[in-house]
């Protein structure tokens, strides 16, 4: 059944980012004090510009040197911002890198029935577009927040010490802000997740569709992916524009509070001059104030609505962690017990109806039956990839879900049809396991896998180069080196979930001939459509419509001429 991954408190993202200031505190003084300092060289100008009414209306000539010094600082602010901004952009980049890398961390523990009831769009976006939120928080709503904020209060104090009499035209914009901003911010957060939630939904969309768009076009289903994802992205836009009614409700009162202060001002300056209170000079000055206190007020609102969404785009990243297994139990012996399992993908439409079953230790079970009867479904709740919706599925007494993933992948794996060459050496590729393995090991691992020819003709050995613009790997090779990665892993049981299915039968068998070595001793529970794969194994279960209706040793059940025997008659001749 579908699920969403949760969202980190925001106590928690508090804490993140305080310890992302602590960690880079030098860099972040650093942008901050640049900021300021620009900050600073544009509160001078306007008392320059000041002090040049002033003289030009008491008939002094001298004004040349104020008007150069006003240049100065336009040109000392526009370079202390441009070196604030790639400095900011340094650490931005910087804090970036480190939270993808901690988010793969993360993502990579979570427990594989997560990931997959989840869906990998939804750990796509949050790697990707809210990881990109975050950089832009660092690199921009940051220090745009702290710079305008100290802007706006530099400001105001430069106004009361310049005239605290025409400073007084400020305290009409203080309801209007005050009442319009938390009537905007108290609404915000809530449209804000629902946004980030449905454009997760269409990255997921637009993932799954392009992964599996052969098998749309198979089954025809390419017209009801396009509405699927057309009703996606729909959603996700009217919830983008819900955002944006609310700010167009907000801004005429925000644009309202910059405006009215200036008319005041202008009022009140007219008859502070006219009764000798103001001279020109300083009415000019405020009023220069007053301009300059809109621009950054406006950053500091608009600025702390992008810190809202990074925000909770934080808590989508930091979400992914404290979702790993419970860890509880520990097994006490091999034997694998399913008792009374059912289980099912959605509500009320069971997959697996009653399942029981017992395997011993070391024994090689082969699961048959027609497509679509539950076979792959039995075996992920059997390496616990799934839980399942009532009975249990056990491994030496230890509820196999319930185990810690460290444990659980030390006790069974599986090995499905669907693999992955990751951009990397082949000693990368072969060492995502745990483990520590010499370059012996890894031959070893070929050659058991019947790589041995493959390896001895590739140019730099262990160290080639595969994947994404170096060495092509065909998908049969693919599935070879995962095989591969099993054997260096080593678990006790191993469920073959048809890991053989991209190789031809005669490559097949030749495969399975090798790994009899390998998995000698251990159990191994095969899901295979090859029936000489059943023929091979201990036992053999045959699944039908979730439920198993045979199980016993392969020649007993072909003198029984039930299920088994008549899948073996409409197979091709294999024996």
């Amino acid at each position: 059944m579908p699920v969403r991954l949760p969202l980190a408190t925001t106590r928690a993202a508090r804490a993140w980012l305080r310890a992302a200031l602590r960690t880079h505190r030098a860099s972040f003084v650093t942008v901050i004090g640049l900021f300021c300092l620009a900050a600073v060289a544009g509160l001078v100008g306007p008392q320059v510009l000041g002090h040049l009414v002033d003289s030009a209306v008491s008939g002094h000539a001298d004004i040349e040197l104020p008007a150069l010094l006003f240049v100065v600082l336009l040109i000392v602010q526009a370079a202390l911002k441009r070196v604030a901004r790639v400095r900011a952009g340094m650490l931005g980049e910087q804090v970036l890198a480190e939270t993808r890398e901690r988010f793969v961390g993360e993502a990579l523990r979570l427990p594989l029935s997560t990931v997959e009831a989840a869906g990998t769009g939804d750990l796509l976006s949050r790697a990707t577009t809210d990881a990109d939120r975050i950089d832009h928080a660092v690199r921009n709503a940051i220090p745009q927040i702290v710079v305008a904020g100290m802007t706006v209060l530099l400001t105001v104090v430069a106004m009361v010490v310049t005239s605290p009499l025409l400073s007084l035209a400020l305290l009409v914009a203080v309801p209007l802000l005050y009442f319009s901003s938390r009537w905007y911010w108290s609404r915000v957060p809530a449209r804000i997740e629902r946004m980030l939630d449905a454009w997760a939904d269409v990255q997921s969309g637009l993932h799954e569709t392009a992964d599996g768009a052969r098998t749309a076009e198979a089954l025809g289903l390419i017209d009801s992916r396009v509405k699927l994802g057309t009703r996606t992205l729909g959603r996700a836009v009217e919830h983008e524009r819900g955002l944006r009614r609310l700010t167009i409700r907000w801004v005429p009162w925000m644009q309202l509070s910059q405006v009215l202060p200036i008319a005041v001002l202008l009022l009140l300056g007219a008859w502070a001059y006219a009764q000798g209170l103001a001279g020109l000079g300083t009415i000019t000055t405020m009023a220069v104030y007053l301009q300059a206190l809109g621009a950054p007020l406006e950053e500091l609102l608009w600025w702390t609505e992008d810190m809202l969404v990074s925000g909770t785009a934080l808590r989508r990243v930091l979400g992914v962690e404290g979702t790993d297994r419970p860890g509880r139990g520990q097994p006490h012996g091999r034997e694998i017990v399913v008792r009374e399992v059912r289980y099912g993908y959605t509500a009320g439409r069971e997959v697996l109806h009653g399942i029981e079953l017992r395997i011993p230790p070391g024994e090689r079970l082969a699961i048959v039956g027609p497509s679509g009867a539950g076979k792959s479904t039995l075996g992920r709740l059997l390496a616990g990839v799934a839980a399942p919706r009532s009975g249990s599925v056990t491994v030496g007494g230890a509820e196999v879900s319930e185990l810690a993933e460290d444990v659980l992948r030390g006790e069974v794996l599986l090995l499905t049809q669907e693999h992955h060459v990751f951009a990397g050496s082949l000693r990368e590729n072969l060492t995502l396991p745990a483990g520590d393995w010499t370059d012996a090991d890894l031959l070893r691992a070929l050659t058991a896998v019947g790589l041995a020819g493959w390896f001895s003709a590739l140019p730099e050995g262990l160290g080639t180069r595969l994947g994404a613009g170096a060495l092509a790997v065909p998908a049969a090779v693919a599935q070879q080196l995962a095989l591969a990665r099993v054997v260096l892993a080593d678990p006790h049981t191993v469920v073959l979930d048809e890991a053989t299915s991209l190789l031809d039968t005669s490559s097949a068998r030749q495969l399975e001939r090798s790994l009899n070595g390998v998995l000698e001793g251990r159990t191994v529970i095969a899901i295979a459509h090859r029936l000489h794969t059943a023929a091979a194994a201990d036992r053999v279960a045959v699944v039908e419509d979730g439920r198993i209706t045979e199980l016993g040793p392969h020649a007993e059940l072909l003198r029984a001429g039930g299920p088994y025997a008549r899948l073996v008659e409409a197979a091709v001749p294999v024996y």
